[in-house]
């Protein structure tokens, strides 16, 4: 029977449709099973946290497709699935309400020092310095939207809705399709807020560091909802300590590139000792409504190639077929 191995946790739901297409066998859980327990019977992979190695790969000779949980797939070596015949997918847009919504909650946590009033509050101080509790709003400021992909788009209107006014910088895009389009520069010198939506890539690894922030308006706030490692960690607390930024809110950190699972055992950036930092732990796309929506957008993907068809949103482009 199809074997189809999940690697971390996702929506119950999901998990039952699975079951009508193959055995579902858990990575996670109280009684969790190792990759490399199945890799020789596993036919797909549902990804979501930890990585899918080359080696992986070359060691699954059933495998047909592994299914990215959500839209980014720097956790799979998609080059050397292809070389393998194997499939990889992704789900684009299935989370963006979710990861666009969570931006303003962050960004409206910072403006309203939420996290430290909240503290204070449990503490049992009653705002006896109200004015340490001043917060900003959001009308008549300017977002700076880095990439104008599915969920840039999204935030664009939403900024707008709260009276912002938005700038965008995308090298996909000229003032010819938008004349709210700069360049980077521009962008970075005229926001009050700068949201980040771009794949970690080797262009953008580090697109946000000393020289950038230093661009920036003294007392803006960074927002980093898309792969840790687009923003230099270093300089970034570096601008916080020293009052260059008002304020960061971050769901990624760098060191997801080398552990998802426990990625803060090998983080340098000193999330406790920033008292302007909110940090969440890559939960911006988890909502029930946006777990069940990229759950079944990878189930389908998964049931298309396993019926030897063409999945909707394919990564890569298998070089030679192993199955027909």
């Amino acid at each position: 029977m199809t074997l189809i191995y999940v690697t971390s946790p996702i929506h119950e739901d999901v998990v039952r449709e699975l079951s009508k297409i193959g055995n579902v066998t858990l990575g996670y859980g109280a009684n969790a099973v190792s990759y490399a327990d199945i890799q020789e019977q596993v036919d797909a992979v549902f990804l979501r946290g930890g990585h899918i190695t080359a080696e992986m790969i070359a060691a699954s000779p059933k495998l047909r497709i592994v299914a990215r949980h959500g839209a980014g797939y720097d956790n799979v070596d998609y080059k050397a699935a292809a070389a393998y015949g194997v499939w990889v997918t992704n789900t684009p847009g299935a989370n963006r309400r979710s990861v666009v919504e969570h931006v303003f909650a962050l960004l409206l946590g910072l403006c309203r020092k939420i996290q430290f009033a909240s503290d204070q509050t449990r503490s049992g101080v009653w705002a006896e310095d109200r004015l340490s509790l001043t917060g900003i709003e959001l009308e008549g400021r300017t977002m700076g939207i880095i990439g104008f992909g599915s969920i840039g788009q999204y935030v664009a209107p939403m900024a707008e809705a709260f009276g912002m006014k938005v700038l965008l910088a995308d090298p996909a895009y000229d003032s010819g399709y938008d004349s709210r389009i700069v360049d980077l520069d521009t962008l970075l010198t005229n926001s009050d807020v700068v949201s980040l939506h771009v794949p970690l890539l080797p262009g953008t690894r580090n697109l946000i560091g000393a020289v950038e922030i230093e661009k920036m308006k003294t007392g803006a706030i960074l927002i980093n909802t898309s792969r840790g490692g687009v923003v230099d960690e270093t300089a970034l607390a570096e601008a916080l300590t020293r009052g260059k930024l008002a304020g960061a809110g971050v769901d990624v950190l760098d060191a997801e590139n080398i552990d998802m699972i426990s990625p803060l055992k090998h983080s340098k950036f000193p999330v406790a000792e920033l008292p302007n930092l909110i940090v969440t732990p890559h939960v911006a796309g988890q909502t029930n409504e946006s777990l069940l929506r990229v759950g079944m957008s990878a189930v389908d993907a998964i049931s298309a190639v396993l019926k030897g068809e063409s999945p909707a949103h394919p990564v890569n482009e298998p070089i030679a077929k192993k199955f027909s």
